[in-house]
């Protein structure tokens, strides 16, 4: 296999630095994108590089916008001659409780352009390069139960727009299987704070009796399950969208909050 190269979106921390690091320890030069963290994404790519020997770019962009999405676009074609595997990690979220009709108009789109327009925009964009090649790799990132597009009260920008990361991830795997392309999605459960970043042996180091599985998730939980989905070997498995959740209730327990 030729060293394939990878656009990770909101890679330069939390899960979006677990999938990084997995990803380029299989010899795949690494695109982080990122909107604020610039310090945090050059040194991920140096240290990315150290240990893997992989070629890996910082790029800013923010995704929630058309032209940024464009400029993610161009500016990694203009140091890769392709990209192979898109991660949408990007997941812009509002914290604050709020129903429908509390959302501004702007908080709104959003929501929906950084997790289900970006998809629309950096797709349309990079499914010609991998047709050409005749092999690709795309990830989205879901929440628990997302597939049943479930009412999540509070959150009424953020589920829509997931639950329609869902269907066009399934149809976009239709719609790409005969050219080599895998689309599917994964979906983590209360992975927060430094577990975002953090690995598996740490977690087995602590009790949580919150999770059936009894510890912690970890960055590295949602990443390994990535790792596998990018392999060659897993060209059978797609429009799938897979939980990673310790057997966690995580939407039950949100559902009213």
């Amino acid at each position: 296999m030729n060293t394939k190269t990878a656009l990770i979106t909101g890679g330069s921390t939390g899960i979006g630095s677990s999938i990084a690091w997995k990803v380029a320890e299989q010899n795949v030069n690494v695109i982080i994108n990122y909107r604020h963290s610039e310090q945090k994404a050059i040194e991920l790519c140096e240290a990315l590089t150290n240990k893997y020997g992989t070629k890996n770019i910082a790029i800013k962009a923010d995704i929630t916008n058309e032209d940024e999405c464009n400029h993610l676009i161009q500016q990694s074609l203009a140091k890769t001659d392709s990209i192979d595997i898109l991660i949408h990690n990007a997941g812009p979220y509002i914290h604050e409780k709020k129903k429908m009709i509390e959302y501004s108009l702007d908080e709104w789109s959003y929501l929906i352009n950084g997790n289900l327009q970006a998809l629309f925009i950096l797709g349309k964009a990079i499914i010609p390069l991998m047709r050409k090649g005749k092999w690709g790799r795309i990830i989205t990132i879901g929440f628990d139960r997302a597939e049943t597009a479930p009412g999540w009260m509070y959150r009424s920008a953020f589920a829509a727009a997931k639950s329609g990361v869902v269907s066009l991830t399934k149809t976009l795997a239709l719609e790409e299987a005969e050219n080599g392309i895998t689309v599917n999605m994964v979906c983590p459960g209360d992975i927060i704070g430094k577990w975002k970043e953090s690995d598996i042996d740490d977690a087995c180091t602590v009790k949580d009796d919150r999770t059936p599985v009894g510890r912690p998730g970890t960055g590295e939980d949602v990443a390994r399950v990535i790792a596998f989905l990018i392999e060659p070997a897993s060209s059978f498995i797609t429009g799938s969208v897979i939980p990673i959740t310790g057997a966690k209730d995580v939407l039950g327990k949100n559902l009213h909050q």
